[in-house]
């Protein structure tokens, strides 16, 4: 169960950094700091789109409007901590035992 713990740890880990990475990207585009019609910026605008979206675009539904705040991000980080909390405390990490 170690592997599994771990392995479920790390991704949620990267998710959210690439989560904190596409609201980052959001910003700049919105304030005009990295131009979108770039190739590179453009492609990573996709990627990161692609990999939140299809996650995020439930919760927006579920959230109420409140103007050009999206809060969508924060909540998903919120829920994916809870859900590795959540692992963490159903399953807990056996200590490794060595033997000789």
């Amino acid at each position: 169960m170690n592997a599994f713990i771990w392995l479920f740890d790390t991704v949620v880990q990267l998710y959210i950094y690439v989560l904190i990475a596409s609201a980052v990207l959001s910003w700049l585009v919105a304030f005009n700091v990295v131009n979108v019609r770039n190739p590179i910026v453009s492609q990573i605008g996709e990627v990161l789109y692609r990999l939140t979206e299809p996650v995020l675009r439930p919760i927006r539904n579920i959230l109420p409007n409140l103007g050009g705040v999206d809060l969508s991000p924060i909540v998903l980080v919120l829920l994916l901590l809870f859900a590795s909390r959540l692992l963490h405390e159903f399953l807990p990490m056996q200590p490794t035992v060595y033997t000789r």
